[in-house]
């Protein structure tokens, strides 16, 4: 079967089966989750997360639902997280877009250290994860002030390609709730969280993203799109193996990653791109993660 451009190379069993004992949550995730939900009980917690998590992998047996990746605060932990809580504070009418989102644990945890949460859109192109996310989190779409919006990066009429903004202008404040796609939003976001999203894609779409974020993010200096994703020493396609079942991903190395958004995405020295290659483990299973920030000067 295919998600995004990873290929899944167990033709007798394609799907591995979902492996409860996988599941833990930090001392943080703990406080985070039932703080959200309201449920207090670990154990009345953890059956809550799985009821969901079954419904998740049912609609898309992506790696990050079955290994619970997706239970992850990733956001906060990348370096630029408290500049991008500082732009939802102090920038009149920032704007932080979660792409690729799951369940948008990463814009609700942003919302709750501070981001306005009228002020986030979380994304993704299956809008059974944006519905499971109220189910998750114990909300309504009635009652919940974030926008969430489903749809597809690679269809023009969801997120056109456009040029880096230039203008450094106010814009007027736009209704996220009349949003029908992310197209009236070039040149009009603060933060762009973009984690476990570009290795789904081969390298050209992952350099058409690219572009496509790029021409959401505001020309305001300061303004950021991060990312924490699957890379390599070198890039390449590598292969990594969950429960006997092997897919293979494209991945960029710091060095191409950094010049790919210095140069080809973004005018030569018009952005400050740092990125960390940390390894990292399921099981016996070792790869590599690279966390990653792309700021305007």
């Amino acid at each position: 079967m295919l998600l995004g451009d990873i290929t899944f190379q167990t033709p007798s069993k394609p799907i591995v089966a979902v492996d409860t004992s996988l599941y833990n949550l930090s001392t943080e995730e703990a406080a985070f989750f039932k703080a959200q939900t309201g449920i207090d009980d670990d154990e009345d917690l953890k059956k809550h997360i799985l009821e969901v998590q079954a419904k998740a992998y049912e609609v898309a047996p992506y790696p990050c639902i079955h290994n619970f990746i997706f239970l992850r605060l990733n956001l906060s932990r990348i370096s630029v997280y408290e500049h991008i809580l500082k732009l939802g504070r102090e920038r009149p009418d920032a704007l932080l877009l979660d792409i690729g989102c799951c369940f948008g644990i990463d814009a609700r945890k942003a919302a709750a250290d501070g981001f306005p949460a009228k002020n986030i859109i979380a994304s993704d192109i299956l809008n059974e994860f944006l519905q499971l996310s109220h189910e998750l989190f114990k909300t309504t779409p009635a009652a919940y002030p974030g926008c969430f919006l489903p749809g597809d990066v690679f269809d023009p009429a969801f997120l056109s390609i456009a040029a880096p903004s230039d203008d450094v202008s106010p814009l007027p404040a736009i209704d996220l709730s009349l949003l029908k796609s992310l197209n009236p939003l070039h040149g009009r976001i603060s933060a762009i969280n973009a984690i476990s999203f570009f290795h789904l894609f081969n390298e050209e779409k992952q350099l058409h993203v690219a572009k496509a974020l790029a021409g959401l993010l505001s020309a305001q200096p300061g303004s950021v799109i991060c990312g924490y994703q699957v890379g390599n020493p070198e890039k390449g396609m590598v292969n990594t193996s969950i429960a006997g079942s092997i897919h293979q991903l494209f991945v960029h190395s710091p060095n191409t990653w950094t010049s790919l958004w210095d140069g080809e995405v973004f005018e030569k020295g018009s952005v400050k791109v740092e990125t960390e290659l940390v390894e990292a483990a399921i099981r016996e299973v070792q790869y590599f993660m690279m966390k990653w920030s792309v700021v305007r000067l």
